[in-house]
């Protein structure tokens, strides 16, 4: 017998019906093509149930494997409340659906019609319902732009957030959101914008600016804890600094969504655009910050900006991006000292002592050789033997699996013959063969899922002990390499990272070799 399967996807006009009280949509379809089944007696055996809303494919994980189930010819035909359910992508997405819908013989069931897509009349029909569900997507997507620019230029906050410092209100008597400032993190906004602009007092009376880093490490230290209840860090002092909302502007398009291609991928990015750029209205919202703060803040901010790294710099720490600080889980730096190159964690306040980077550096090649001698008698010893066990239990699982399925089919044929003898009705066929289907299936997978895992068991532990002359040449060889780049490319081919820790001491204290290094191996694995 034929097996059907329900797609079923809400649109954001859906979404709108639901906030009006017209029901769940999801279930109402369901219900109504549920029925249509039991009218046409398809045999329904799975339902697809889509709860994001996303344009493209890329965006809809269940459309993907809707499709997926397409390609392997699992169902005789979808049935769908329309066809604009199936996509309404860009011509891409419409001719990836058409194409498996096509090449797997699948017919598309709706409430309306059937659509099958190897008949000719059928194909173009189907395929001028995706093309015309593409452009009303299109033109309540213009709709929704520009009432967002309209809503921006009346001075509303459109945002899903408010900023720091800000509690989202709704408009009396109108529609749409605005800002009202929050008592206690106003304070601190107004603070942040003194310290940058101002500067706080220091002994004598004198007043010195001090930058993001400080001001961050300042709230820190007074347990002020971010918007999303984290530590500061300068990045976020910066993007409280560049926003014009306390001001009393609301700005908009200040992050526009780029698409670009890679290879056969769409990627999407956001560009940071300059504030003169953006959509920049009088806001609703009472300012915090008077204007002429702002814009000095915007003028400080102009001339501090950050230098890019150059192209033509040279690697100096052949531990860089390896060494990660056992405290504060911040990747330590290299920092010249007089005499000595420095291995240290970045966070000031940070209790984590630091090194002298060659005895680091020494510790960590005596501690891999180490590793390597142990990992090398483990491999050779027990490696092997653990994969042929691994193998043999895996074997008399997916034995007993065969035997489940042999029996869950008897129980399906048993279904059918109840059903020709009118002892089950349709809803109890269906509901039976559905959950017969499920328990297959899901035995299937996790047979399938079962062998793989063996097989790459067994690859795996052979890799493992193939690789140890690579490991064993990398760290016979790394002392002779004169360019840190090279020798730094080559200690991340076996290593993945490595915790640093020293609790006592000092730089300059007797043992300048008491730390700990935690090693992370880069073990061989499947690419």
């Amino acid at each position: 017998m034929k097996q059907y399967c329900i797609y079923l996807r809400k649109s954001r006009a859906d979404a709108e019906a639901e906030a009006h009280g017209e029901g769940e949509t999801l279930a109402r379809h369901e219900h109504t093509l549920l029925e249509l089944a039991k009218q046409r007696n398809l045999n329904v055996t799975q339902i697809y149930r889509e709860i994001v809303s996303g344009e493209t494919i890329s965006a809809r994980p269940v459309m993907q494997q809707l499709l997926l189930d397409i390609e392997k010819r699992t169902w005789a035909g979808v049935l769908v409340m329309e066809v604009e359910r199936l996509a309404r992508g860009d011509t891409i997405d419409q001719g990836i659906v058409t194409q498996t819908f096509k090449y797997s013989e699948t017919v598309i069931v709706t409430p309306v019609k059937t659509y099958d897509p190897n008949n000719e009349f059928d194909e173009e029909y189907f395929e001028f319902g995706l093309f015309m569900s593409r452009q009303e997507y299109k033109t309540i997507n213009r709709r929704l732009q520009r009432g967002r620019i309209a809503s921006v230029q009346e001075g509303k906050f459109i945002g899903s957030h408010p900023p720091y410092g800000y509690q989202k209100k709704k408009i009396e008597h109108d529609k749409g959101f605005t800002l009202q400032p929050d008592t206690e993190q106003a304070k601190v906004v107004k603070m942040i914008f003194d310290w940058y602009t101002i500067g706080e007092t220091e002994e004598g009376g004198f007043l010195r600016r001090i930058g993001s880093t400080r001001i961050a490490q300042k709230l820190n230290r007074m347990n002020i804890k971010s918007q999303q209840g984290r530590d500061w860090t300068a990045t976020s002092i910066r993007q409280i600094l560049h926003n014009p909302v306390y001001a009393g502007k609301i700005r908009w398009h200040w992050r526009p969504q780029q698409k670009i291609i890679s290879g056969s991928h769409v990627i999407k990015k956001q560009k940071y655009l300059p504030y003169k750029d953006a959509e920049i209205s009088d806001g609703l919202q009472e300012a915090i910050i008077p204007p002429e703060l702002f814009q000095k803040a915007q003028e400080y901010l102009s001339q501090y900006a950050p230098v890019p790294i150059g192209q033509n710099k040279v690697l100096q720490n052949p531990l860089a991006g390896i060494l990660i600080c056992g405290q504060c889980g911040h990747h330590l730096i290299r920092h010249k000292d007089r005499k000595n190159d420095m291995l240290l964690c970045p966070k000031s306040d940070c209790p984590n002592v630091s090194s002298v980077l060659s005895y680091v550096e020494e510790r960590l090649l005596e501690a891999l050789e180490k590793w390597l001698s142990q990992y090398t008698i483990h491999i050779k010893s027990g490696l092997l033997d653990s994969s042929a066990n691994t193998l043999q239990g895996s074997k008399s699982a997916i034995k007993k699996m065969d035997t489940e399925l042999a029996a869950l089919n008897k129980q399906l044929n048993t279904a059918y013959d109840l059903l020709e003898q009118k002892v089950y009705s349709i809803d109890t066929f269906t509901k039976r063969s559905g959950l017969l289907h499920q328990k297959i299936a899901d035995i299937k997978n996790k047979r399938s899922l079962l062998q793989q895992e063996a097989e790459l068991e067994a690859k795996h532990s052979k890799r493992k002990y193939n690789s140890i002359p690579k490991e064993e040449t990398i760290i016979n060889i790394y002392y002779r390499l004169n360019s840190i780049t090279e020798k730094n490319a080559m200690l991340k081919e076996i290593l993945e990272k490595a915790l640093y820790k020293k609790a006592h001491g000092s730089r300059w204290s007797s043992r300048p070799d008491d730390f700990e290094l935690i090693l992370f191996p880069r073990l061989p694995h499947e690419s």
